[in-house]
């Protein structure tokens, strides 16, 4: 089992991170609380969940930037009917202290705000977590681009996160047009959370 890789990160994305190590390039899946905490930098200790699907033998490695939130993530893959790809859409949308508050406040409609959770989903989510869930934990600063970054960059940069998460490309225009309308200073990842609550 892999409990971490570390290395230098050769490519890095809202959704995905590449940490070569020893002349190897891994591909790991991300959320966008451990985009947040490797965007500056240029090694990364990423803390790794490995993911078989029995189906296609398919193997993902999904990585965090503390081992906090890797907890987090298999407590949400815990809960039955939650799968990895929705797992990292909530810890996409939330960072993981917002996540657990929502939870032990029983926020259903907070929590059914994310892409592929419905009210059924939402309220099992509550009750199967809300026992395990201990409020207050180290969750890494979410602050993405520096206030530099040219407009169209960081439209970009979003647009691709957002398909990447499965929404359609005319959707995501819509949205990330209104939010920049709204918000012309908006950065990445304050685009990609504003556009997970409208699509």
């Amino acid at each position: 089992m892999i409990d971490y890789i570390k290395g230098e990160i050769a490519e890095l994305t809202p959704t995905r991170v590449v940490v070569e190590t020893a002349g190897i390039g891994y591909s790991i899946e991300i959320s966008l609380q451990t985009y947040a905490a490797l965007e500056n930098c240029k090694q990364a200790k990423v803390y790794i969940y490995h993911h078989i699907q029995s189906s296609s033998d398919v193997e993902l490695f999904y990585g965090f930037a503390t081992q906090d939130e890797r907890a987090l993530f298999t407590q949400i893959i815990g809960v039955s009917g939650v799968g990895v790809n929705t797992a990292r859409m909530i810890l996409s949308t939330f960072s993981a202290d917002e996540f657990r508050n929502a939870v032990v406040a029983e926020d259903v409609n907070l929590i059914k705000s994310v892409k592929g959770i419905g009210l059924k989903g939402a309220q099992r989510i509550v009750l199967e977590l809300k026992d395990k869930i201990v409020k207050g934990s180290d969750t890494p600063s979410q602050e993405i681009f520096s206030a530099a970054a040219q407009r169209n960059v960081v439209a970009e940069e979003a647009a691709a996160a957002l398909l990447m998460l499965g929404f359609s490309k005319p959707n995501i225009q819509k949205a990330i047009q209104t939010i920049l309308k709204r918000t012309p200073t908006a950065k990445v990842e304050e685009i990609i959370k504003s556009a997970l609550q409208m699509l």
